[in-house]
């Protein structure tokens, strides 16, 4: 069937779902000062300035609009790809070889939106987008 060979509404469904699934983690950030105090609190634990927290606004904000959109895409994409290598880094090392109590990857989600972004990074935003790439 020519509706299964519809590669840019695939871009379109694999933007989308990257863009608001991480969206939703940075409007609770928006709302819970706490989330900040504690990227900020592990980011001085590393031995980085604290301020470097907001820029989570960045990447779990601004980048999932983008995305959403289909503007700058790929750079969008790129910045997500470092906000969720700054959460493993920082938050979750202790889980990358590690499986979860029912048997899956206990990065699923985080490896996800990173490996989700890193495609849309190669891929462009496809046909349905307000500026394609």
């Amino acid at each position: 069937m020519d509706l299964l060979k519809n590669d840019d509404l695939g871009k379109l469904i694999l933007r989308l779902t990257v863009g608001i699934l991480i969206l939703l983690h940075g409007i609770d950030k928006i709302g819970n000062t706490g989330s900040l105090d504690f990227i900020a609190g592990q980011l001085a634990n590393s031995g980085l300035p604290g301020f470097i927290a907001y820029g989570v606004f960045v990447g779990e904000v601004a980048a999932p609009l983008l995305l959403i959109g289909g503007a700058y895409c790929r750079i969008a994409a790129l910045v997500i790809v470092g906000n969720m290598l700054f959460s493993i880094g920082l938050v979750h090392m202790g889980e990358l070889f590690t499986l979860s109590k029912n048997g899956g990857w206990a990065l699923e989600l985080q490896g996800f939106y990173l490996f989700g972004a890193v495609a849309i990074a190669f891929l462009g935003s496809g046909r349905y987008a307000i500026k394609r790439d």
